[in-house]
């Protein structure tokens, strides 16, 4: 409330989100959302249907892309060397405002809409279970209210959805960044869904996702071993190398990898191998020092097995830069819709989960909780959406689409995420992008205090891409 409150004095602004009246435009909006509460269910099913992972989401990028087509944007496709990167925009002039949607899914998490592990019929092995497919349903729907907003109540200004794929790798927001797609929005908004109903107030972590790749020399492994140089080897000295170097970084620090080839098959010597690695701490500078002594650990592998290696950085990312007037117009709008309203066999269906899971069997998590006055602490996992907040001001919510305590990213959420009750969290999403859309379309304080926010935070630095300049997309050139 204090910071509210100073918000509200600084004289940057007229605009406090507590005094804001219903306008009959916000109504609209809102009404325009429950008029394509049909078409944002045929979206969520369609593409949690497909569920198509990262930077192989064709299916999902035309299925949006022609729905916002036939309603009146203006298409460019491709955007930032991705095929399925797209940018849709409708009216003319400032504001500029932006809604972010993702769409992609995650390999191996596919499951039945059913409280339990059951293979999806279709034979489909991938999965929402981060619940994208809601994600970029609600917030195209959120642009076609607006759109219709806009035009019945003579609004004046430009709706952007960004078509974003690959979040899931932390790829596609930070190429459409470094490539300045973002550069003209004066306010950017998204959303995700969750195990609970919040606006976000804390800044995840920064992030550098990154491949090394070891070259030996094959050889028989029992015949002629000598003449081998194990690519394996290095891979597995550098990865206990790294282990060792856990003991010594900061409680914040989190590394991960998995191996994406390590061999044929045992006789050969591995003359190719590879490593995938994650590391994040809460800003970059830390992420920076990490990234740095994995690298010397990885030359040291390479020197110590007699292999050459190359790293390539896929993507990087910062932690996000949060947005106290736009959390604050968030939150305001995501009281005026409201939680999610679960019925008893929805409920029941999010229990039997948890059940099958042995965690409490208390279902969904549904209720609002408020906006704290502090930024809170770092937790969870990093985003490609903060390379959006050091451009624009930018903020964003989650709203309840799972059972309470489900693992994330799992065969679980999948599931959840194909029933009509996720799609409900869909709806109040759409709802509340479309109210703060009005919000900004008509109320210029609200647009200057972001911006006067956003510049206080950054202190006018330009935005710099964690990505070596120049570098391509790392798109895939095989079927997932």
């Amino acid at each position: 409330m204090k910071i509210t409150y100073a918000w509200c004095m600084l004289g940057l602004l007229a605009w406090c989100p507590a005094a804001q009246a219903q306008a009959p435009a916000k109504q609209a909006a809102l009404d325009a959302v429950e008029a394509l509460d049909a078409q944002i269910h045929r979206m969520s099913r369609a593409l949690w249907d497909f569920s198509e992972t990262a930077l192989y989401e064709y299916r999902s990028a035309e299925l949006l892309i022609g729905i916002l087509e036939r309603d009146g944007f203006d298409i460019t496709r491709g955007v930032a060397g991705m095929p399925t990167a797209f940018v849709a925009r409708y009216g003319e002039g400032s504001p500029v405002i932006g809604i972010l949607a993702e769409y992609d899914a995650l390999p191996g998490v596919g499951n039945a809409p059913a409280p339990m592990r059951q293979p999806r019929a279709d034979g489909i092995t991938s999965g929402q279970g981060c619940g994208h497919n809601l994600f970029g349903a609600a917030s195209v729907g959120a642009a076609l209210a607006l759109r219709r907003v806009m035009a019945s109540e003579g609004l004046p200004g430009t709706i952007v959805l960004y078509g974003t794929p690959a979040e899931e790798t932390v790829v596609g927001k930070v190429y459409m960044a470094r490539d300045g797609v973002f550069d003209d929005a004066d306010a950017v908004l998204e959303w995700h869904p969750g195990l609970t109903t919040e606006v976000r107030n804390q800044p995840g972590r920064a992030m550098n996702n990154f491949t090394v790749e070891f070259f030996g020399q094959a050889a028989h492994a029992s015949a002629d071993p000598w003449n081998g140089r194990s690519a394996l080897d290095a891979v597995e000295l550098m990865n206990y190398g790294v282990n060792l170097m856990r003991e010594h970084v900061q409680p914040t620090t989190r590394i991960h990898y998995v191996m994406p080839n390590a061999g044929e098959v045992p006789n050969v010597v591995p003359e190719y191998a590879k490593v995938w690695y994650f590391v994040r701490d809460v800003n970059r500078t830390s992420v920076d020092r990490w990234y740095a002594w994995i690298l010397d650990i990885a030359s040291a592998a390479a020197q110590g097995t007699r292999t050459t290696h190359k790293v390539f950085l896929n993507t990087g990312v910062h932690q996000y830069n949060l947005n106290r007037p736009l959390q604050e117009a968030l939150q305001t709008n995501l009281e005026l819709v409201g939680p999610v309203a679960f019925t008893e066999d929805e409920e029941a269906f999010a229990r039997a989960l948890q059940e099958y899971l042995d965690i409490e069997a208390k279902g969904f998590e549904a209720a609002i909780k408020p906006l704290a006055s502090a930024v809170q602490p770092a937790r969870g996992g990093s985003t490609d959406v903060a390379e959006v907040s050091y451009i624009v001001p930018t903020a964003g919510f989650s709203v309840t689409t799972a059972a309470a305590g489900l693992p994330w990213h799992s065969w679980a959420t999948s599931a959840s995420h194909g029933t009509d009750a996720a799609v409900k969290g869909a709806l109040v999403a759409a709802k509340v992008l479309a109210s703060t859309g009005v919000d900004l379309l008509t109320d210029p304080a609200l647009v200057a205090a972001a911006k006067a926010h956003f510049d206080e935070q950054t202190d006018g630095a330009a935005y710099q891409s964690p990505l070596p300049e120049g570098q391509a997309v790392p798109l895939p050139v095989e079927d997932p």
